[in-house]
Order: structure tokens, then C-alpha cells, then sequence
């Protein structure tokens, strides 16, 4: 049992918890298991509930890294794809304001540019801490929102009077 407890502490400081809950929690169910066949005198049983916890243990470790990669390869995808829209928008921004459009029509889309730089950055940081999944969170609905910023440039861009003919 020890070595099963060993084996679920190695596990738990991978990351299995938050990365492998399903083979992390079926290992400490099955340690918890011969605990109870150990205190009842079924040593049998324990033993055969420590091993099953023990392999469990192990296998969340290697499911642990292997997602932890996957989300990893995952987050640095959308990232980089983030950078390509952000930078659009950029040109385009300054498209418009080289074209004179009026600051009060770009104020907003510059704002939320400024936001969504602000947010990657974010997301950047904890992917460089190793946080996937709240690196992956901060990312949610982000493509979105570079989306809307770049509707709002067209649409500041847009003469006023095309405006008024829709």
C-alpha cells in the first residue's frame, strides 16, 4: 500500500489531478479499497486493490504528460494563429487611421485590441508556468472577439455615406 500511496503522491505532483481525473481518481478509489480490505483482514484483496492502485497511479502519471503535451501543442496552435488575426487587425487600424477615419469611430476597436493584446499576454504567461488548462480557458471565444474587432475597423472604415445606404 505504500507503494501505491508512493505511486498516487507522484501522480497527484504531475498534475494527474487536473489532467488525468478519471484514471487519478479510479487509483485513489482503489487504494481507499484496500484500506478497507486491510482493516476488514482480507490481506488478499488488499493486496490485489494496492497493485490496481498502484498501476492506476502510474498510468494517470503517463496520461498526465501525455496531455499535458496535447494541450500544450494545442494552445501554442491557437496562439499562433491569435498572432496572425491580431496583426491584421493591426494593419488594418492603422490603414484607418492613415486614412484619417475619425478617432471617435476607432476608440472602441482600439480599446478591445488593447484588451485582447493584454489577454494572449495573459495566456502566454501561463503556458510559459505550465498552466494548459487555464491558458486554454483564457484563449475560449478570443478568435471571436479579434472577429469583432476587425467588423468594427471595417465598419469605422466604411464612408458615411455607404453607411446610410444599408
Amino acid at each position: 500500500m505504500d507503494q501505491a500511496q508512493g505511486a498516487i503522491d507522484a501522480a497527484r505532483a504531475a498534475g494527474a489531478e487536473q489532467y488525468a481525473t478519471t484514471e487519478f481518481a479510479a487509483a485513489t478509489s482503489s487504494l481507499q479499497s484496500a484500506h478497507d480490505a486491510a482493516a476488514t483482514g482480507d490481506y488478499r484483496l488488499a493486496l490485489n486493490h494496492a497493485l490496481s492502485s498502484h498501476q492506476r497511479a502510474q498510468n494517470a502519471a503517463r496520461g498526465t504528460a501525455d496531455s499535458k503535451a496535447a494541450m500544450r501543442a494545442g494552445v501554442e496552435r491557437t496562439l499562433a494563429e491569435l498572432d496572425i488575426f491580431i496583426a491584421e487587425a493591426e494593419a488594418r487600424l492603422a490603414t484607418a487611421q492613415r486614412a484619417r477615419v475619425a478617432q471617435r469611430l476607432l476608440a472602441e476597436p482600439v480599446k478591445a485590441l488593447a484588451t485582447i493584446r493584454a489577454d494572449v499576454q495573459e495566456a502566454r504567461a501561463a503556458v510559459d508556468s505550465g498552466e494548459y488548462i487555464s491558458a486554454e480557458q483564457g484563449l475560449a471565444g478570443m478568435r471571436a472577439r479579434v472577429d469583432a474587432v476587425l467588423a468594427a475597423i471595417a465598419d469605422a472604415a466604411t464612408p458615411q455615406s455607404a453607411r446610410r445606404r444599408r
